[in-house]
């Protein structure tokens, strides 16, 4: 079947993968490749209204609903039409044996009128749900726990006024709600309730989509190299996931704001399951051990490294250790409660290699690596990036979330397709001499901080390159 699948208008490149990724939870491997799409006539893209085919039945694609973060909801399409009487007649030639299971006396309904792109006031809704007669409704109204949700839903021609390419004409859709998202749950993880945050610290909406993506769920354990203050874990323990972080910083590991106020006080605020976490001090430079005896036990790695432009990378040892002016040093028993050990400069190109390295050893086949990439923009607003690779994995979906005129973040999601072996190991690291040698300037330390705060430039005549009223209302790719 097909069901029409209503999105939040927002993360336009986030929805589809998201819904991708929660087909292949619910219905095993392959099933993510199973998802078919196609847009409803006169609609582009990134409009929220979207036709889906889901490889599973009714309660499938409520699982996936429900799940998910960025769908509205998805219903059985009954009708759809450019006006009222296009609605009624396609309503009245859906089948029967599809329309009355739903109708019955002892069944309990609500009828919703929902908008996008215009406000409708309560004398409208009222008056269309009147219109509706020719559906032979046969059960109770309910409206706080109804058995069936009808929605009618109309969208207007709005030219360029919501931030779209124009839709041709009005759209009206009428439908069984089959599943919602569950969008309750995000201010109860809100960082502004937060104990302990940091300046980089992952907003909730974000890290739950991270979570999806990387397939969290009871008996997975998923690991995150760069913690900070715990936002991605806090999300994938939400899901039932065991979880298991690091971080070169010991204060944030050991110490935070004190002893109610640390990453500990993150999970045991919103989770009463903070026995599912697990922390530790760890450089992912200096892995090797864990690789000996951890090999490919995690299911899913989930992380946001540092690219410079809110926080640099560091990795351990100094400048004069990593140069080898000076050997490597064994800190006093009775220094090390207290002890910090030095840090040198850690490049973005070098730790997305150790990254990818640690991922192909420490995952299981068919695991996924998922983690923030940037990207700068030209002045067109265009980005053309080279995403980096290994032999060991896939790359599935690469989705842009635009953060400025300058700059933006790709969410990359990888699966581990090859077994890592010595042969494997070669290859990557080719790759790695390649892609520093051919990558841009701003990989470097510093350079992408320089690049997305330094002035804009001024035009020949005068003013600013980057005019605010001039800025385009629509930010998607045009076809």
């Amino acid at each position: 079947m097909w069901y029409l699948c209503v999105f939040y208008h927002r993360l336009l490149d986030y929805r589809r993968p998201e819904v991708e990724s929660l087909a292949e939870l619910f219905g095993g491997p392959g099933a993510g490749d199973a998802v078919e799409w196609r847009m409803p006539e006169n609609h582009h893209e990134d409009s929220p209204f979207h036709l889906v085919r889901l490889p599973g039945d009714e309660r499938f694609a409520a699982q996936v609903a429900n799940r998910s973060l960025l769908v509205k909801g998805i219903y059985e399409l009954w009708g759809h039409g450019t006006t009222y009487e296009e609605l009624e007649k396609s309503i009245m030639e859906y089948p029967d044996e599809r329309k009355l299971p739903h109708l019955t006396p002892e069944s309990t309904f609500k009828i919703v009128v929902d908008t996008f792109g215009k406000v409708m006031s309560s004398q409208e809704q009222n008056e269309i749900m009147k219109s509706l007669t020719y559906i032979p409704f046969k059960g109770r109204v309910n409206l706080k726990k109804p058995e069936h949700k009808f929605f009618v839903i109309e969208t207007d021609d709005y030219g360029s006024n919501n931030g779209l390419p124009p839709v041709m004409k009005r759209t009206i859709f009428f439908g069984r709600e089959v599943g919602a998202a569950d969008r309750h749950l995000l201010p109860m993880y809100q960082l502004k309730s937060r104990k302990y945050i940091g300046p980089t610290a992952m907003d909730a909406e974000m890290a739950f989509l991270m979570a999806n993506q990387g397939l969290a769920r009871p008996g997975k354990l998923v690991y995150d190299p760069f913690v900070g203050t715990g936002s991605i874990l806090v999300a994938a323990a939400h899901f039932g996931a065991m979880t298991m972080g690091a971080d070169i910083d010991i204060r944030v590991v050991r110490d935070g704001r004190g002893p109610d106020c640390n990453v500990w006080s993150n999970f045991e605020q919103v989770l009463a399951i903070h026995w599912l976490v697990r922390v530790v001090f760890l450089d992912l430079l200096l892995i090797n051990y864990w690789l000996l005896v951890f090999n490919q036990i995690l299911d899913a790695i989930i992380c946001d490294p540092p690219y410079g432009v809110r926080a640099g990378g560091r990795k351990s040892g100094g400048r004069k250790i990593l140069k080898g002016v000076k050997g490597p040093y064994t800190v006093p028993e009775a220094k090390r409660d207290n002890h910090i050990p030095s840090t040198a400069a850690y490049s973005l190109a070098e730790c997305v290699h150790d990254l990818l390295h640690l991922a192909a050893r420490m995952l299981v086949m068919g695991g996924r690596l998922v983690f923030f990439y940037p990207v700068l923009r030209g002045e067109d607003g265009s980005s053309n990036t080279q995403f980096p690779e290994h032999p060991c994995f896939k790359l599935i979906c690469s989705c842009e979330q635009i953060l400025s005129f300058r700059y933006s973040r790709v969410l990359l999601t990888m699966v581990k397709i090859a077994p890592y072996t010595e042969e494997i190991k070669k290859m990557a690291e080719e790759q790695h001499r390649d892609f520093r040698e051919n990558h841009q300037k701003w990989l470097d330390e510093g350079n992408l901080h320089s690049a997305v705060f330094s002035p804009a430039e001024l035009a020949p005549d005068g003013n600013s390159k980057f005019d605010r009223d001039s800025k385009p209302k629509y930010r998607g790719k045009y076809v």
